[in-house]
């Protein structure tokens, strides 16, 4: 059975994802900070015949994120899909004439870093084996970025910018990197901003794998 794990899981798009991947023979690994909310998610999923487990990991913390994917790895097999998508946390949003080297790094350790942390532990065995798809996603703000959320904006664009090379990079692999730009705001009220009717993106990145990056607009 193949593996996704989705990582930032939680009660939007996260599980979205995860209960349609599930529906097409995915077994899902869920990987975020609060235990007893990974625990919720998992019921949410076997309740609806989809096969989960959780890992508790914090993506700002990269020794604890490098030992969730080694309990995968035991507990599942091999990642197949790898979504980063953590899950929103209180941040302290600054403007360009505010970004300090310091509210930028906690942007860049929660985006960037935890991202190329994850891919790490599960690039290797994507390459060997010729297949896989790593799908990054930030907000509308690393394309179009807002001055309110200048060091969100600049670190999630780093984020961005690191997929695209990837993506080149292992074009012709087997393995597809992309990155998908959420400019909505998911659960607001139009169709298009629901949850399910976003996680549809995903899967159609990971069958058609001909693209590098969607700027999801609704």
């Amino acid at each position: 059975m193949p593996v996704i794990a989705i990582v930032g899981a939680g009660p939007g798009l996260g599980l979205s994802i995860a209960r349609l991947f599930g529906r097409h023979g995915f077994e899902v690994a869920l990987v975020a900070r609060d235990a007893a909310r990974l625990d919720t998610l998992v019921a949410d999923l076997e309740s609806h015949g989809v096969s989960a487990a959780a890992f508790t990991a914090d993506v700002t913390d990269r020794p604890s994120l490098v030992a969730a994917f080694g309990q995968i790895a035991k507990a599942l097999g091999p990642v197949d899909v790898l979504e980063y998508s953590p899950a929103t946390r209180e941040v302290e949003m600054a403007g360009p004439l505010e970004v300090t080297p310091g509210n930028l790094q906690q942007q860049i350790e929660y985006y960037l870093y935890g991202a190329v942390t994850a891919a790490a532990q599960v690039l290797p065995a994507m390459r060997e084996a010729g297949a896989g798809a790593l799908l990054f996603t930030t907000g509308g703000g690393s394309i179009n970025p807002h001055p309110a959320m200048g060091n969100i904006n600049a670190a999630s664009a780093a984020l961005r910018n690191w997929v695209l090379n990837l993506h080149q990079v292992l074009d012709g692999t087997g393995v597809h990197a992309a990155h998908i730009a959420i400019s909505a705001w998911i659960g607001s009220g139009p169709p298009e901003a629901e949850p399910d009717a976003i996680a549809a993106t995903y899967w159609d990145l990971y069958v058609g794998r001909d693209r590098a990056e969607v700027n999801y607009v609704a």
